[in-house]
């Protein structure tokens, strides 16, 4: 076997042909609790910045002229605003001047985020550098990420409206994949307004390090080779000459078309890494020996932009849509965390729009919020231990520290909001307080919705001969059902931003009815088992419940035994809304977990997810569906009926269903609860989404993402994820066909205005609301060749799937996923929704009217 030393003299490394410039991007990646406590994480970025200042003063004062040329990017602005923050004042204006000087440059980035927040929090972010820039007379026109691997369609147009023009992508293939099917290019993102955004797509954020640009840090990560990785930096400049030839002459062979490449690099061999002033002598010391060959070169975003800019970029190729981020997946092994910041994000937009001007509740409170909601919306979900060792204190730390950024936006949220309605004149809790209640459609959509008007444990007793609830505005009595005594159920109508006033008052005497049904077929055994003869004679409301099945004056819904919901037909077209080609009835649980040969054996634990790539499970991943093994009634009135389906499931020790019908619509909201087991194992939680408007074959899903509608598998980059997508509030089967895209996405907050053509006539759109869960399975749940977008079938409609839960990767997941949840869902299909208000209205959808008792 040949040492290192006989591979390095054997090693074949022929000149290029082409005379080559490598230009260099200095940064450090920021993961946010992945090596280290998240507090010691933000003190090591703030160092960073005082440690780069440091190199360029001494490069510039003659102390250290060997680091002439150096450059930092400030990969993230969060690490920007620790530092001005914590510095002086001559520290501030050492680092503006250095920002002037083009030393130090900024990213349009904040932050290198999943894909949970909405347009509106991902605009409030990327503004922040701009904001600073301008401070001290610069512009911002460039932004890097760094790890994560795709970005919702709104993220191109948020960086656009904050006047950054230029994007560099730096993916990380774990568990993940470049798009367009190769690395180091560059081309056009065509925003959903039509304006364009010039992308690099990049080698990972370290590969620079794996060059052999910086001492001390020559790691072997994506480049493969024959050094081991234990010896490789005892040879630092012979393996760098080694690699370094053998790669520009890779892309040669490749035909790429440039004679200068970027690569990004980091001053240690690790995340979250100082500045190291010594790249500049190797920089050095390397171009006095192959500059007339391979030069190498530090330089900035802006300025590596400015020279991609002198070729003839009018020419790249320009994509449109979607580039779903691989990496979205890790929200869901904290599932119980993501529904608090959906929802906390959902609370935040209703104070926006209740209190526009910011005249209630402070600026600086907002941004508290928005701060919490960033830190968990962050990409970082864990140490890199969770899995392989779940008990170290590290892992407990961060966990519960990442967990509470959302529990803390949750709590800044929900006290904004009871700030603005209280100012707004929402009553305090006092004796004999009015029974008198705002109700507030916050949305940009009408909207028909039921509504609980609360009652303290003390206040039923009042009501004792029953109660009224009365339109304030109109003096009409409305309808009402009340599933528990502290709560009344009314049906309320609303146009977009209109509120209106109810009051609860003690209803006249009138007789009890205590007679039974003669049209109702039950027996005295209380077992509803048969359809009525006279349903349209029977007294019993508009809802009528059977064995298998529940029924509304506009759906039908059908279970059976151990298969589950097997039917749900639109009565008014008598169309089936469940897909023909389904595998798995409506809202049935799947359960996965990929076994090891000893499950109590931590390295087999790991292991077993580190072979998994972009399979999110093994090839010997055992699948059980959930059996439907009851049916039980919950409840049923004038205006909606709840019944109970109960499964069992591996994995789980409870599953069940609670359909609410509504009286009035085809609505049905949907509550899935359930008990999940802790499993050290890699698993999968998904719910089945089999609909359609009638015809699967003619239906476009159509989903939310920041500010963009996107048509999954059709909306999309080449070569980017076709198994899931991250969305906001929900999602839309249509049986029309548009002909363009959304058009806009709009940073003042207003409804997104989307242009489409095509026929609106007849049109069917069925609308399901995922306000809780944002993962959205597509496609086969098979383990196999992954295929990306442009390799799928051209006619394919995926199949839709919650993805609930999982806990998969070997690092930074939460290790288990056992515990108590409950996540919500509504569908309801309409006749009159048009594409330009699909956006708003699956909004509508997943997001309640506001209810404040007032004075």
């Amino acid at each position: 076997m040949m040492n290192i030393e006989q591979h390095i003299a054997r090693a074949v490394t022929p000149s290029p042909k082409r005379t080559w410039t490598i230009y260099a991007i200095h940064h450090s990646h920021t993961d946010i609790g992945y090596t280290e406590r998240q507090e010691k994480i933000e003190r090591y970025h703030v160092e960073f910045i005082r440690q780069a200042l440091n190199i360029v003063q001494q490069a510039s004062n003659g102390t250290k002229p060997e680091w002439k040329g150096f450059r930092w990017t400030c990969e993230t602005f969060w690490a920007v605003e620790r530092f001005l923050e914590q510095a002086s004042e001559k520290e501030r204006e050492q680092f503006a001047e250095a920002v002037r000087s083009g030393s130090i440059e900024l990213s349009g980035t904040y932050l290198n985020m999943t894909e949970l927040p909405d347009y509106s929090l991902l605009h409030s972010i990327h503004r922040k550098a701009q904001t600073y820039a301008e401070s001290i007379g610069q512009h911002v026109d460039s932004a890097m990420t760094a790890d994560i691997n795709g970005y919702g369609w709104g993220y191109a147009q948020s960086l656009l409206d904050n006047g950054i023009k230029h994007l560099f992508s730096c993916i990380h293939t774990h568990h993940g994949m470049f798009a367009l099917g190769r690395k180091q290019t560059p081309f056009w993102w065509q925003a959903p307004n039509g304006e364009r955004l010039l992308v690099w797509n990049g080698e990972h954020y370290m590969f620079g390090n794996e060059l052999g640009l910086c001492p001390g840090a020559l790691g072997k990560y994506m480049i493969q080779d024959e050094f081991d990785n234990q010896l490789i930096d005892a040879h630092h400049d012979d393996i760098a000459r080694i690699r370094m030839h053998r790669y520009v002459n890779q892309l040669e062979e490749e035909g790429y078309p440039y004679d200068f490449a970027p690569v990004m690099l980091s001053g240690l061999g690790t995340d979250n890494a100082a500045p190291n002033g010594r790249i500049m002598e190797f920089i050095r010391d390397w171009n006095a020996q192959y500059g007339d060959t391979i030069r190498i070169e530090m330089t900035t975003l802006h300025d590596f932009f400015a020279r991609l800019k002198q070729e003839d970029v009018d020419q790249l190729p320009v994509y449109t849509g979607d580039w779903p981020d691989w990496w979205s997946d890790g929200v869901s092994s904290t599932a119980m965390h993501t529904q608090l910041f959906r929802d906390a994000q959902r609370t935040l937009r209703k104070v926006k729009r209740l209190d526009p001007k910011a005249s209630i509740v402070e600026i600086s409170k907002l941004n508290q919020v928005e701060q919490a909601l960033v830190m968990y919306a962050e990409h970082t979900w864990g140490y890199h231990s969770s899995i392989y060792e779940p008990w170290h204190p590290n892992v407990q730390l961060l966990e519960v520290r990442k967990q509470a950024y959302a529990a803390e936006a949750s709590r800044l949220a929900h006290q904004a909001l009871d700030q603005v309605l209280f100012a707004q004149g929402a009553a305090p809790l006092y004796p004999e307080r009015p029974f008198r209640y705002r109700i507030v459609n916050t949305e940009h959509a009408p909207a028909a919705k039921l509504v609980a008007l609360s009652l303290d444990g003390w206040e039923p007793a009042l009501f004792e001969g029953g109660l009224e609830v009365v339109h304030e505005g109109t003096g009409n009595v409305l309808p009402h059902q009340s599933p528990h005594p502290q709560s009344v159920v009314v049906q309320v109508t609303l146009g977009s931003g209109e509120e209106c006033f109810l009051n609860l008052r003690k209803a006249p005497a009138r007789p009890t009815n205590l007679t039974t049904s003669n049209t109702r077929l039950m027996g005295s055994d209380r077992v509803y088992d048969m359809e009525d003869l006279h349903a349209e004679e029977s007294a019993h409301g508009p809802i009528r419940i059977a064995q298998h099945s529940i029924e509304s004056p506009y759906v039908r819904i059908e279970w059976k035994e151990n298969e589950g919901i097997t039917s749900w037909i639109d009565k008014q077209t008598g169309c089936e809304m469940l897909a023909a080609n389904r595998e798995h009835g409506a809202f049935t649980p799947i359960y996965e977990v990929t076994p090891a040969a000893d499950s109590s054996d931590q390295s087999q634990v790991w292991a077993v997810r580190s072979r998994m790539g972009r399979n999110r499970k093994g090839i010997n991943v055992e699948r059980s569906t959930g059996r439907l093994v009851r049916a039980r009634p919950i409840e049923n009135g004038p205006l909606y009926a709840t019944i109970e389906l109960t499964y069992v499931i591996e994995g789980m020790s409870y599953y069940a269903l609670f359909l609410k019908v509504h009286a009035a619509s085809n609505r049905v909201e949907i509550s899935v609860r359930l008990h999940k087991d802790s499993v050290w194992l890699p698993e999968n939680v998904y719910v089945a989404l089999p609909f359609t408007t009638g015809e699967h074959h003619k239906d476009t899903l159509y989903v939310e993402k920041a500010g963009a509608i996107v048509r999954p598998w059709i909306d999309q980059l080449p070569g980017t994820c076709l198994d899931y997508t991250c969305i906001q509030e929900g999602l839309a089967w249509c049986n029309h066909t548009h002909a363009s895209h959304p058009n806009s996405a709009d940073p003042s907050d207003k409804p997104p205005v989307t242009d489409y053509t095509g026929s609106q006539s007849e049109e069917l759109t069925l609308l399901l609301a995922m306000p809780d869960t944002p993962l959205l399975q597509l496609g086969s749940l098979e383990h196999g060749r992954r295929l990306v977008h442009t390799q799928q079938s051209l006619d394919t409609r995926p199949s839709t799937y919650a993805w609930l839960m999982t806990n998969y990767w070997e690092t930074n997941f939460k290790a288990t996923l056992g515990g108590f949840y409950e996540f919500c869902y509504a569908v309801e299909l309409r006749h009159d929704v048009s594409a330009a208000q699909l956006s708003n209205e699956i909004s509508t959808l997943a997001t309640s009217f506001t209810v404040a008792r007032m004075s």
